[in-house]
């Protein structure tokens, strides 16, 4: 059945075809006919031959495969400014009134192998060649070209240009050009050119033409971008930044200290009398801590006027007027929140709420735990911590916080107000020599603000007068105070019993402290 089918098809088909071939032929006259065969691409001119040169007035009508053409009525000749497939057909020339008299030509249009595209080697893109003044640059120009020895007209040239412009002068830029076949119907064409940079106008934009398509060569100045160099920039910085992240890393303490210390603010006309205000439980163990390692330091290494106070710091109820009165005249709040500190009743009952006004009271306090115990703290107590960790300084002292080089120490003075320099032994204390109003509760002789050597090194802290020192660095140097002829005064505190005292106690904590401290 289906064999039956597919041979109805091709009978249709072939009545089809034949049918259209008869219409194709009932305009044409067998006797009026030729045939001409023309490449793709080519000028061609059909003129009408039954149109007699001494009869120009008669005016011809042209037919394509037997259908008219309106635009070309009158015309004796048909022009085609290059031929293409589709223009092939059967075009019939007839007189005006005499369809008799007719003239049909066959016009078959071919791919001819000599107009297709040529095929540059290794690829058409364009090429760009950097080059110096005075260099010699060659280019190479490869073709593959299809051809056909028959046909007479087969462009297999290659044509330098420059910028638009053909290179006529062989003598200033010499070629050499070959060819070979390397298969049938092939041919590879090859064309040198070699050009002398002797000038700016030697570079430019050089062509390859063949068959009206071009290969470009672009020849620049100066010599072509080092992507080494490029690369080895880039490693270089990136060394260069992580040995910047290493060294920040190391020395970010150090680093911010001495930005501080350069161009830090003064904390001046403030109405403050100490520096810090350290509060702490009155035991043996975090009075020893205070005493001979926390004040000591920040007495004698930074020069900063400490002020101690035995009472709690964060009462249950109300804070007391006493209390306010040293955090007020203190411009920072160091706690040693030690084991003892935390068995307090205040802190067993509720010590969410009096850290939480200890926050209101001061900003950013600086509490001080100590290692091994602040292990033992209760998870809420270090969850506090951590949830306000922004609003405080939080330091630890651990087991190489000793020495003064260590993280506590420069954690704990990048903490602290900026100190400033004050070469007088009678000037008074120099961050508050400047005010023009005294704090009332300062005590009443005013000797307690100088700057006096302490009578006895070796005596006990309590009765110890405090002793500043001024460090190296390089903030201004305020102007020393006048000094007047005063009456000696007596002192205030009773030191008559210094002799009588033991401090053989107290010998266990002088390793924690160096020469410089005591």
């Amino acid at each position: 059945m289906a064999v039956i089918f597919v041979a109805f098809i091709s009978a249709c088909s072939g009545l089809w075809s034949a049918a259209v071939l008869v219409h194709g032929q009932t305009c044409v006259n067998e006797s009026s006919y030729a045939e001409q065969v023309l490449d793709v691409g080519r000028p061609y001119e059909l003129r009408c031959p039954v149109i007699s040169q001494s009869s120009p007035e008669v005016q011809p009508t042209w037919q394509k495969n037997c259908l008219q053409l309106p635009d070309q009525d009158g015309k004796t000749f048909l022009q085609f400014a290059g031929v293409g497939v589709e223009d092939q057909g059967n075009y019939t020339c007839t007189q005006k009134g005499n369809v008799t008299v007719s003239f049909t030509v066959n016009l078959i249009v071919k791919e001819s192998r000599c107009s297709k595209a040529p095929e540059f080697k290794p690829h058409g893109d364009a090429t760009e060649v950097w080059r110096s003044l005075g260099d010699t640059v060659k280019l190479n120009c490869t073709a593959l070209l299809l051809w056909d020895p028959s046909e007479a007209q087969c462009d297999t040239a290659l044509r330098w240009s420059k910028s638009g412009q053909p290179l006529t002068n062989h003598t200033r830029y010499p070629q050499d050009t070959s060819s070979w076949s390397p298969a049938g119907g092939q041919l590879m064409v090859n064309s040198l050119i070699q050009i002398s940079l002797r000038e700016p106008e030697d570079f430019g934009l050089y062509s390859c033409t063949t068959r009206n398509i071009s290969a470009d060569f672009s020849v620049h100045s100066s010599s072509r971008p080092s992507h080494t160099a490029a690369v080895i920039s880039a490693v270089v910085l990136l060394l260069l930044l992580a040995v910047a992240a290493v060294v920040y890393s190391r020395c970010h303490l150090n680093i911010k200290l001495w930005y501080r210390d350069a161009y830090g603010d003064y904390e001046l006309n403030d109405g403050k009398s100490y520096d810090v205000y350290i509060s702490y439980v009155n035991n043996d163990y975090d009075r020893k801590f205070v005493n001979f390692i926390l004040k000591p330091h920040l007495e004698n290494k930074n020069g900063y006027k400490v002020h101690l106070n035995d009472n709690d710091i964060l009462p249950g109820s109300e804070p007391s007027a006493e209390l306010l009165m040293n955090m007020s005249r203190s411009r920072r709040l160091i706690v040693l929140l030690s084991h003892a500190y935390l068995e307090q009743d205040w802190c067993s009952n509720n010590f969410r709420q009096g850290f939480l006004h200890l926050l209101e009271l001061c900003q950013r306090p600086i509490i001080v735990t100590l290692e091994g115990q602040s292990r033992r703290m209760s998870p809420d107590i270090k969850q506090l911590l951590s949830e306000h960790q922004h609003r405080l300084t939080l330091l630890t002292w651990r087991q190489n916080s000793v020495t003064p080089s260590s993280v506590f120490w420069k954690e704990l003075t990048l903490a602290m107000p900026r100190r400033i320099l004050f070469h007088s032994e009678s000037g008074g204390d120099p961050q508050t020599v400047l005010q023009d109003d005294k704090d009332p509760m300062l005590t009443l002789d005013p000797d307690y603000l100088d700057c006096r050597s302490d009578t006895d090194p070796a005596g006990d802290l309590g009765v110890r007068l405090p002793v500043f020192k001024a460090l190296a660095c390089r903030a201004p140097v305020l102007p020393v105070a006048p000094t007047t002829a005063a009456e000696p005064k007596p002192s205030d505190i009773d030191v008559s019993d210094l002799g009588s005292r033991n401090y053989g106690a107290r010998s266990d904590f002088y390793c924690l402290v160096t020469e410089g401290d005591v």
